[in-house]
């Protein structure tokens, strides 16, 4: 069940469900915007932008959230070009990942600091385990990362807690998982519950309820929300510092997941963008993102 609730929320976030479209929610400013293939678009103004341009017109922002397609190369190659963008345009990178749970923070330092080579890394990490697909997709954000020796944030929170959360609600919580999150995981987001209600097309899991399952996908949020914040608090208050997170689709678009819950603990301002593969032109609403790019496929 794991498995299936992360594919559907991460990987076929952008794919158009029954009830309704992930992609055209009623949410938001009005209008959409049409972009085509190898397009990067602005959405407030329709206009076809590069990365420089994105990275210039970033300006203060704290954040940038990048929702991808998990192993789409495409998309894997449009954050290590960001990441070099940022870098360029003079602003220091740090870089968190969906695709590792914090446990993991050592293998990323160690990486960062050129300390660890491919192979070291990937043992080390237990990438195989933490995130399974072929480390060749990532492999130019990983590389973007030591090249700059970018401080990089492994995000996520252990899987079982999510696991376990999506079977008995935040009841299913041991203890020890309690005081490692925020006292507060607001559930009253109506606007983040009808994207999670048009991800999950209106189809529950055996052995799970639709709230429960909702429940998982904010702890999922507000758990890499808090540690960016975490590892933010523990950093130097460097002006230029700008966080780049790295999650599925589903975790970034509208501004209602990770990106949401940093803003509701003032995290500062983030600017988001999602990317979708498709061999033909796609419509989306304008409040998906400030950004959207379409790989072909």
């Amino acid at each position: 069940m794991t498995v299936a609730f992360a594919a559907c929320l991460s990987l076929c976030a952008l794919v158009q469900l029954k009830d309704a479209d992930p992609q055209r929610l009623d949410i938001g400013e009005r209008g959409n915007v049409t972009v085509l293939p190898g397009q990067l678009v602005e959405t407030s103004n329709h206009r076809v932008r590069t990365v420089d341009q994105v990275a210039s017109a970033v300006g203060e922002a704290g954040f940038l959230f990048i929702g991808e397609q998990h192993a789409t190369a495409a998309h894997q190659q449009m954050e290590a070009d960001m990441i070099r963008a940022l870098a360029n345009a003079k602003r220091r990178v740090i870089v968190g990942f969906e695709m590792l749970t914090r446990p993991k923070q050592d293998a990323l330092d160690l990486w960062s600091l050129g300390s660890l080579n491919e192979s070291q890394f990937l043992d080390i990490s237990d990438w195989q385990h933490q995130w399974g697909f072929d480390y060749g997709f990532y492999r130019p954000v990983f590389e973007a990362v030591r090249e700059l020796h970018a401080p990089a944030v492994a995000l996520n929170v252990p899987r079982d807690w999510v696991h376990d959360v999506s079977k008995t609600g935040y009841a299913g919580l041991p203890t020890s998982a309690r005081l490692q999150l925020p006292v507060d995981l607001y559930l009253g987001n109506k606007d983040h519950r009808k994207v999670f209600d048009a991800l999950m097309g209106g189809h529950e899991m055996e052995g799970v309820t639709m709230d429960n399952l909702y429940a998982a996908q904010v702890l999922w949020d507000e758990g890499m929300a808090d540690t960016a914040l975490k590892y933010l608090e523990r950093s130097p208050n460097d002006p230029s510092n700008i966080f780049v997170v790295i999650a599925g689709a589903g975790h970034v678009m509208y501004k209602e997941g990770i990106n949401y819950r940093i803003a509701r603990r003032h995290g500062g301002k983030g600017i988001t963008m999602v990317m979708i593969e498709s061999d033909g032109p796609v419509t989306v609403s304008r409040s998906i993102a400030d950004y959207v790019f379409v790989s072909p496929k």
